[in-house]
C-alpha cells in the first residue's frame, strides 16, 4: 500500500467518514458517482469497483459491459457542504477493463494519454481556466430564465446576492483544495466569473468537474439555479471558459524567450499555429452543444475566426501582456471553448493540436491587432484567418475528417462522440423553435 492510499484510509477512520463517493465522467462530460462504505475501500484501491459500463453514456456495448472504477487516492477530498450527519468524501476514479487495462472509453485516460505524449517530448502542460456561468432566480420549467440581478462587468452592487454566492462557493472550493485566483460579476445580468489558479492539466480537469458540482450545490442551497449553458439569454453575453495554456520543460517555461516578439519562444509560436490550424477540427469537442454556436455567433469577445493577437480579446488565441521579470507567466489564452465542454477531452485536443504544431514546425501567421469582428471577410482571409464552424453540424463535419482528433480521442470515444452529436443535431433541426413560431405564424 502506497503512502497516499494509507493516508486516505487513516483520514477516513480519524474523521469518521461514513460514505466515500467515487466519481468519474462519461464521454459527454457528465459527472457520475457511486457511494461505497469505508470497509470496501481497500479492495476498491487494489481491485477496482465493478459496474455495468453499458449503462453509462458512451462507455460500452451490452456484450462488453463489465468495467472497473479504481479510485485515485491523490484526488481524495472531504465534501465540505455535508456539515450535518456522517462525513462524506470523494475521489476521482480511473476506469479499467476487467483485465486491469485502461478503458478506451475513459475521458480521464484520454487526457492522461495525451499528457504522456507531451512528457515524451519533454513537456509538462499547465492550464488556468476562467469559468463563466449564470445565476437565475427560477429553475428550468418555471418560465423564461430570470437573472438574479441586472448588473454588469465588475459592478460592485448594493444587492449582495451575487457577491454572497461567490464568497460561499469559493470558501467550499478552497476547503477542497481548489485554489481560486479571481471572482467578479461578469457582463451579463446575473452572470458570474470565478477563475481557478494554474495547475497541471489533469488537476484542472478534475477541479472543473468539482467546480460545476459545487456551484450547483451552492445555488440550490441559496434557492437559486446556476447554469453553465453557453448562451441562455438572447440579448446577453454567452458563458465562455477562456483557458490559459503553457508548456514547461522542468522548471522553465518553454513559451518564454527573452527579447523575442511578445517574449514568445519558437515553441510557443508553433504551439499557437497548431491551435489555429486544427481549431475547426476540434471545435466540436470544445463547443459540443447546439447552443454553443449561439455564443460563438454573438460577436464581441466570443471568437468566430481562428486567429491570434497580442492582448486582443476578439481573437481566438490571445497572448496576454508580458510581465517584466516574470518569464514563467508567459502563456496563451484560448477564448473559444465554453463552460459546458468535457474538460478532459477539451484539454486533450488543444494540447494535441499545439504539440502537432511544435513537431511539424508550423509557421505562425500574422497576428490580428484590430477588432476581428470589425474586419471584412476579405481582410480576415488576407491575415490567414480561417472561420470556426458556425453550427454543430459544421463542427461535426470538420471533426469527422480529422486524423488529429481521431488519434487523440481514440477510436471508441471518437466514434461515439460523433454519433451522439449527429443525433443531437438531427433532433435540433427537426424541432420547431419559438423564434420560428413568433416570426412566421402571424404572416404565413
Amino acid at each position: 500500500m502506497d503512502k497516499q492510499t494509507d493516508f486516505v484510509l487513516r483520514t477516513i477512520e480519524e474523521r469518521d467518514i461514513r460514505f466515500v463517493r467515487l466519481w468519474f465522467t462519461d464521454v459527454l462530460g457528465t459527472l457520475k458517482s457511486v457511494a461505497v462504505a469505508p470497509a470496501e475501500l481497500e479492495a476498491a484501491f487494489s481491485e477496482g469497483l465493478g459496474f455495468d459500463g453499458s449503462a453509462i453514456e458512451g462507455f460500452a456495448r451490452v456484450h462488453e459491459s463489465d468495467m472497473l472504477a479504481r479510485p485515485d487516492a491523490s484526488t481524495f477530498s472531504v465534501l465540505p457542504w455535508r456539515s450535518e450527519g456522517p462525513g462524506v468524501a470523494r475521489m476521482f476514479c480511473d476506469i479499467l477493463m476487467p483485465d486491469g487495462t485502461p478503458s478506451y472509453a475513459d475521458s480521464r485516460y484520454v487526457l492522461k494519454r495525451t499528457l504522456s505524449r507531451a512528457a515524451d517530448l519533454g513537456f509538462s502542460f499547465y492550464t488556468h481556466p476562467e469559468v463563466e456561468f449564470y445565476l437565475f432566480s427560477n429553475s428550468p420549467g418555471d418560465g423564461p430564465p430570470q437573472p438574479i440581478d441586472h448588473y454588469g462587468y465588475f459592478d460592485n452592487s448594493p444587492q449582495r446576492v451575487g457577491a454572497d454566492f461567490r464568497r460561499q462557493a469559493i470558501t467550499l472550493l478552497e476547503a477542497m483544495g481548489i485554489s481560486v485566483e479571481f471572482s467578479h460579476h461578469e457582463g451579463g445580468p446575473g452572470q458570474q466569473e470565478i477563475d481557478l489558479r494554474y495547475a497541471d492539466a489533469l488537476s484542472t480537469a478534475d477541479n472543473l468537474m468539482t467546480f460545476r458540482l459545487v456551484i450547483k450545490e451552492v445555488a440550490l442551497e441559496q434557492g437559486l439555479y446556476a447554469s453553465f449553458m453557453p448562451k441562455p439569454l438572447n440579448d446577453a453575453p454567452g458563458s465562455g471558459m477562456h483557458t490559459h495554456l503553457s508548456l514547461f520543460e522542468g522548471d522553465r517555461n518553454a513559451f518564454y524567450e527573452a527579447g523575442a516578439p511578445y517574449q514568445l519562444s519558437s515553441i510557443a509560436r508553433s504551439f499557437i499555429a497548431g491551435l489555429l490550424t486544427h481549431a475547426p477540427e476540434f471545435t466540436a469537442v470544445t463547443n459540443q452543444w447546439v447552443n454553443s454556436y449561439k455564443r460563438l455567433a454573438a460577436g464581441g469577445e466570443a471568437p468566430a475566426w481562428a486567429c491570434w493577437g497580442h492582448n486582443n480579446r476578439s481573437a481566438m488565441v490571445r497572448v496576454p501582456m508580458y510581465k517584466p521579470s516574470k518569464g514563467n507567466s508567459t502563456r496563451v489564452e484560448v477564448r473559444s471553448l465554453d463552460t459546458a465542454c468535457n474538460p478532459y477531452l477539451a484539454l486533450s485536443v488543444m494540447l494535441a493540436a499545439g504539440l502537432k504544431g511544435i513537431e511539424q514546425g508550423y509557421e505562425l501567421p500574422p497576428g490580428a491587432e484590430d477588432d476581428v469582428w470589425a474586419l471584412t471577410s476579405a481582410e480576415r482571409r488576407a491575415l490567414g484567418m480561417r472561420p470556426l464552424p458556425t453550427s454543430l453540424d459544421q463542427a461535426i463535419t470538420e471533426m469527422e475528417r480529422s486524423e488529429l482528433v481521431a488519434e487523440t480521442l481514440g477510436e471508441h470515444v471518437f466514434d461515439f462522440f460523433l454519433r451522439n452529436k449527429q443525433a443531437e443535431w438531427d433532433d435540433y433541426r427537426r424541432h420547431v423553435t419559438g423564434w420560428e413560431l413568433d416570426r412566421y405564424l402571424p404572416i404565413l
